[in-house]
């Protein structure tokens, strides 16, 4: 066994994750361990925003390391001279634009990466996702099952004629992307996306997906729809969900309202690890997450202006 390992072939993950979110993170990592081909090893990249060392610790417990291997970035750090990030009033926290800086802190010699929203988990075997051929695109996401077009009523790209774009261009979810690292640092996406995303603020709902969308319009590989498969999605297709993305409402919270089988799959990861008595969360502790996300984003503002 411990020759399979050592012969194993590495896959790099990145996620984002802040103190109050550690707990699906749990549940992400232990539903990649237990689903991952046997011939495969994680090395884990998590940017960490504020996260308490003994939440470090209780995850670091939580993993099987013969599988798992985890590596802690500070999100501080990375953010050190990133005066122009574009800070807004909304409730989405500030770590949302970590992904956009992956190609900058990755170790040398990675060249591809698979980045994961930290409310999801896999039901499947991710090195199946993370060898897909590429075909020379600097990403590979889902078309966003509630948001297909930059046309889109509520979100895409309000402003898309003004930008040169046609209605009914495809619109990818940014939870998950698995990135070309050369490709992504010889088009400088990172300064492109926080300039396209500073120059239309306004009509940036979803600050992070405009950006990418936009610069990176018509240009991105499509992925099978499993591989990001909305919690919110009708019960009939989640026998086909490979990556369950628990979008809006979390199941930490007793107010979750999407899928229960779901939920309980979550749940069923989550026993496996440190939270294993983890109860949900009041609707008080969502609303103090969300604005301390606003609070958060103002005194990051006040301090690089």
């Amino acid at each position: 066994m411990q020759q399979d390992h050592l012969s194993a072939k590495s896959l790099n993950v990145v996620v984002t994750c802040d103190n109050h979110y550690i707990v699906l993170l749990a549940a992400l990592i232990k539903s990649i361990e237990t689903n991952l081909n046997k011939n495969y090893k994680v090395s884990l990249h998590i940017i960490e925003d504020r996260v308490s060392s003994g939440n470090k610790k209780k995850l670091e417990r939580s993993i099987n390391s013969n599988i798992i291997t985890i590596n802690w970035y500070r999100m501080k750090t990375i953010l050190a001279d990133k005066e122009s990030l574009p800070i807004d009033g909304s409730s989405f926290p500030l770590n949302i634009y970590m992904r956009l800086f992956i190609p900058y802190f990755i170790p040398e010699g990675v060249d591809k990466v698979l980045y994961l929203d930290v409310d999801m988990i896999a039901e499947t075997d991710i090195s199946l996702l993370v060898e897909t051929n590429m075909q020379n695109h600097i990403v590979a996401a889902v078309q966003d099952p509630r948001v297909l077009q930059f046309g889109h009523h509520w979100g895409g790209v309000p402003n898309y004629h003004v930008l040169g774009f046609k209605p009914n261009t495809p619109y990818f979810n940014t939870g998950l992307l698995l990135i070309n690292i050369a490709a992504w640092r010889a088009n400088n996406i990172t300064a492109k996306v926080i300039d396209c995303i500073n120059r239309n603020k306004k009509y940036a709902f979803y600050p992070d997906q405009y950006g990418l969308n936009v610069v990176l319009a018509n240009q991105w590989l499509s992925l099978d729809s499993r591989w990001n498969f909305f919690s919110s999605e009708k019960e009939s297709n989640q026998a086909s969900a490979a990556i369950i993305h628990f979008i809006e409402r979390k199941p930490i919270y007793r107010s979750y309202y999407f899928n229960d089988a779901f939920k309980e799959k979550f749940y069923q990861y989550l026993q496996q690890t440190e939270w294993k008595s983890f109860r949900p969360l009041g609707e008080i502790r969502r609303y103090y997450k969300k604005i301390n996300n606003i609070v958060y984003k103002k005194q990051f503002q006040l301090t690089h202006s």
